[in-house]
C-alpha cells in the first residue's frame, strides 16, 4: 500500500487550495481548485464536493483522480494520484458534511470523495522531478 509519509501529510495540511483534476473515459481533462481537503490517514484523502459538476461526471465515468500540493515558502510539491469513491450518504458523509458547515456555513457538501493513495511524485525542479516517491 502507498502512503504518505509525516513530512508529505504536514505539507498537504499546510496547503490552502488543491487543485484536482480528473478525466473522462474519452480522456477529457478538467481541473478544479479544492479547498476542503483532508488526510485522514496516511493512504486516505477526503475531498468535499460543494460545486463540482465535470469532477463529478468524470469520477463516475473514470474513478482515478490527481492531486498537487505545493508550498509556497519551501517550493515542495507533491502530485498524489489515487483511487475516488463518491459518497452521498453514511457516516463518513455526515462528518464531511459538518466540516464543511463548521468552516462556512453557507457552504453545502453535496457528496465526499474519498481518494485511496496509489502512487506519489515528486513535482520540485530539479534532476529528480517526476520521481515516483512512493
Amino acid at each position: 500500500m502507498v502512503k504518505l509519509t509525516e513530512d508529505m501529510i504536514e505539507l498537504v495540511k499546510a496547503a490552502k487550495i488543491y487543485p484536482l483534476a480528473t478525466a473522462s473515459k474519452d480522456g477529457e481533462p478538467n481541473v478544479v481548485p479544492v479547498g476542503m481537503l483532508r488526510v485522514m490517514d496516511p493512504e486516505t484523502l477526503w475531498i468535499g464536493n460543494q460545486y463540482m459538476k465535470a469532477t463529478i461526471q468524470n469520477l463516475q465515468e473514470n474513478p482515478r483522480a490527481c492531486i498537487y500540493v505545493r508550498s509556497a515558502e519551501t517550493k515542495e510539491c507533491l502530485k498524489i494520484k489515487g483511487d475516488v469513491t463518491i459518497l452521498n450518504s453514511g457516516a463518513d458523509y455526515e462528518r464531511m458534511k459538518d466540516m464543511v458547515k463548521e468552516r462556512r456555513a453557507d457552504l453545502v457538501c453535496r457528496s465526499l470523495l474519498v481518494m485511496k493513495v496509489s502512487a506519489i511524485y515528486t513535482c520540485k525542479s530539479g534532476p529528480d522531478a517526476g520521481a515516483k516517491l512512493a
